[in-house]
């Protein structure tokens, strides 16, 4: 067991949201490190942000205009539940990037928490 593993098994247990167990080896670090991810997504986010900094300018460029990116990332969540083109989710995760790094929010900062709240699950459908 990772020490990693370990920690967050403690944590868990503590906060009596897990039953001490012994952790499943597939979750070591070095295996989430490897399937946590999309090098597709990556590579089409990758790409897209090169044409817009093409179009755009460079990120950290002092000299581009500002956007709003929220906006923008609102529009394309309705455009993706609306046709399920998963272009708009790639837009979408540069738009955040973008923010992340240029935003001008006047309470910028980053604080982790974990408030319980998740992502809402429902049922599959049957095709």
């Amino acid at each position: 067991m990772t020490i990693f593993e370990y920690l967050r098994t403690r944590l868990l247990e503590a906060k009596g949201l897990i039953e001490a167990r012994k952790l499943d080896r597939r979750y070591s670090i070095y295996n989430l490190q490897q399937t946590e991810w999309s090098p597709e997504f990556e590579q089409l986010m990758r790409n897209r942000l090169i044409m817009g900094a093409l179009r755009y300018g460079l990120l950290h460029d002092k000299n581009k205009p500002t956007y709003d990116r929220m906006a923008s990332i609102k529009k394309r969540a309705d455009k993706y539940a609306e046709t399920g083109n998963l272009e708009f989710l790639v837009d979408m995760a540069n738009l955040c990037l973008l923010e992340f790094e240029e935003g001008q929010h006047p309470k910028k900062h980053f604080h982790a928490i974990d408030d319980g709240e998740h992502v809402s699950c429902k049922p599959k459908h049957k095709v």
